[in-house]
Parts: structure tokens; C-alpha cells; sequence
């Protein structure tokens, strides 16, 4: 073959390394083993035919498209979910590093039918799930056929060994109803839960009825409402409970965009923090700690959340082994909304 051919296609590599234009596919996209002197031949045929392969081709042949996707529940996505752009920092991070594109998807709960989802096994190489933005059967559906998947702030359904990243929920919570209880002397401890179904608001609950029960203090179901780790619902919620006559001297919000609907609620009621009702929360979102006073609550590493949980569907892609279950520490962080003097 003439060595001055331009713009050699697949064929004429074929044709210089004497195989067929199959071996040349398998070897390029690294589908099969193909022997070392077919490779080497190939090898040198690509060199000498200064031979690119076409990037739209080599898509179709792999089933690649170097595109994630992320899939978030619209309430998360919204502007006030300030806890998420800390986490999409994180994955954009790992995607930036790997040449990847990132697609997001707020909001496709409602779709149980897999092939309803605006991303997935058809247009992207991998998907991070956050919570319970997709429903289970979808989850089942797309792990059955090997799409490379893994979970935030959730654990796989029963049976499912899809990898996950998770934080420290029960034992924070346990030690700030605590620190409540033993030292500013809070008894009637007001509980906004988030979302039901999420598997964090069912960690940070168990964390608060454990810390009751360890200080000899019975347990109220009337204490514990749903906030929906949601601003407006928080407020509402506590404008309720004050009109009903509810009786608490401290709130625990599901997280810190509860806390701050219920610190308007409060304020609004004329309620002071932390003098008549203490107030802590989750998650040490960016600005909490400008609230006034600022707010006691538990820090939660979102940034790295989104940053290892990319790292990890990057190796499920490639094919590499990953910790199945990562759960990553949060830490108590004591402002002065508990009732704590501001450190001098």
C-alpha cells in the first residue's frame, strides 16, 4: 500500500496488516484479544496510514458516549436546594478529570417505567442516583441489563448489588439530642423527619428516638412531624404545631432548609432562639452559620459525596472493582442556636 493514502479508512488498515476489517474493529475498540502478531502488524499498518478512527464510528462500536448521567429529585434541584451544589461540585471534579460530560435530570420520580427516563442505558455510560428520585423497578430494570449505576444518600433495593455513598446519619443526631438534653436541660424535643421514603430521614429519626430513650425520656409521637427537609413545609408545619398548642422547648429539622423555615416560624411568633426554643438542624449548608444566632447542626460532606461517588461509577464503567457500601463520617458542629455560648 502506497504510503501516502489520505484519509485511510478501517479497510485500508485491514488491507496492510493482511486481516479483516472485524480484527482491526476488535483490536481499535479493545472488544476481543487479538494475537500479538495480528496487533503488532495492525499497529504498524495505523502508523504508517496515519490512520484516526472516526470519533461518531467508534461511539456507535463501543456504546460509548463519554456522557453521566445524574438523576435528583426537582425538590432537590431547585434553586433553594443550596445542600446540592456542593455535591454537583464534587462529580463535576471526577467528570472534568475523565474528559466526561455531565446530563442532569431533575424530577423523573413519577416515571416507574425505565424507558420513560430521559437518561439512561440508551444515552449515557453510567448514572448517579440520588435518593429516591427513581423509583425501585427502575433501578431493578437498568441493573438487569449491566448499566453501570450508583446510589447517593440511598442503599440498593433488597437483592440489588448496586454500589453506594452514604453518610453518617443515626449517630450524629443521637449526639446532638443529647448534647440537648444533658446540657441546656431541652426534654420536649420537637422531631421534623424529612421525606419519609428517604433512607437519611429514616436514620436521623431512629438517632432521635435511640437519644430519647438512652436519657429516660418517653417518647411522643405528637413530637415528631413531617418537615420534607423543605423550607416552606418546615414553616408551615411549625406555625401548625404553635396553633395547635404544642408543647417542645427545642426542634431537631430533618435538615438545615427546615431549620431555617422553622426559625421564621418561630420569629414570627414571637418564639426566641435558643432562650425559648432551641433549634438544630443538618447538612451545615452554606450559610448557616450567619443565621442569627447561627445555627447548631451537623456537618455533612456533600462535596465529597459527589466526588467519590463519581470516582466509583468511573471504575464501574471500566470495569474495576468498587466498595460496595461507602458511608462517610458527618461531624457535630455546636453554634449558638442550641443555647451554647458563642466561643470567645
Amino acid at each position: 500500500m502506497n504510503s501516502k493514502v489520505l484519509n485511510a479508512n478501517i479497510r485500508d488498515v485491514a488491507r496492510e496488516a493482511k486481516v479483516s476489517v472485524a480484527t482491526v474493529s476488535r483490536f481499535l475498540n479493545k472488544t476481543a484479544v487479538v494475537s500479538p502478531p495480528a496487533a503488532e502488524r495492525i499497529q504498524a499498518a495505523v502508523a504508517l496510514l496515519k490512520y484516526v478512527p472516526n470519533a461518531a464510528a467508534r461511539t456507535l462500536t463501543t456504546r460509548r458516549t463519554n456522557l453521566l448521567a445524574l438523576v435528583v429529585p426537582f425538590s432537590t434541584f431547585h434553586p433553594l436546594g443550596i445542600f446540592f451544589a456542593p455535591m454537583l461540585t464534587g462529580i463535576e471534579i471526577v467528570t472534568t478529570e475523565h474528559g466526561m460530560n455531565l446530563a442532569i435530570s431533575a424530577n423523573p420520580a413519577r416515571f416507574a417505567d425505565p424507558l420513560s427516563l430521559a437518561l439512561g442505558p440508551r444515552n449515557s455510560d453510567g448514572m448517579l442516583v440520588f435518593a429516591d428520585s427513581i423509583p425501585d423497578q427502575a433501578l431493578i430494570h437498568m441493573h438487569s441489563q449491566g448499566f453501570p449505576m450508583v446510589l447517593m444518600h440511598r442503599s440498593p433495593p433488597p437483592g440489588l448489588d448496586i454500589p453506594c455513598v452514604l453518610v453518617e446519619n443515626e449517630r450524629p443526631v443521637f449526639e446532638l439530642v443529647e448534647h440537648l438534653v444533658q446540657v441546656h436541660g431541652r426534654r420536649r424535643i420537637l422531631f421534623l423527619r424529612g421525606v419519609e421514603t428517604q433512607q437519611d430521614s429514616v436514620e436521623r429519626e431512629r438517632g432521635y428516638t435511640r437519644a430519647l430513650q438512652a436519657n429516660g425520656i418517653e417518647f411522643d409521637p405528637a413530637l415528631v412531624l413531617s418537615g420534607g427537609f423543605e423550607r416552606e413545609v418546615a414553616r408551615a408545619v411549625t406555625v401548625q404545631a404553635l396553633k395547635d398548642g404544642l408543647q417542645f422547648d427545642a426542634v431537631f429539622a430533618g435538615d438545615d432548609e427546615a431549620a431555617v423555615g422553622v426559625k421564621v416560624a418561630l420569629n414570627a411568633a414571637g418564639r426566641r432562639t435558643p432562650a425559648d426554643v432551641a433549634l438544630v438542624g443538618f447538612d451545615d449548608q452554606y450559610g448557616v452559620a450567619d443565621l442569627t444566632p447561627p445555627l447548631t447542626t451537623v456537618h455533612s460532606p456533600s462535596k465529597r459525596v459527589g466526588q467519590v461517588a463519581a470516582q466509583q461509577l468511573m471504575r464501574c464503567i471500566t470495569g474495576e472493582e468498587v466498595e460496595r457500601v461507602t458511608r462517610l463520617e458527618t461531624t457535630v458542629v455546636i453554634r449558638q442556636s442550641c443555647g451554647c455560648l458563642a466561643a470567645a
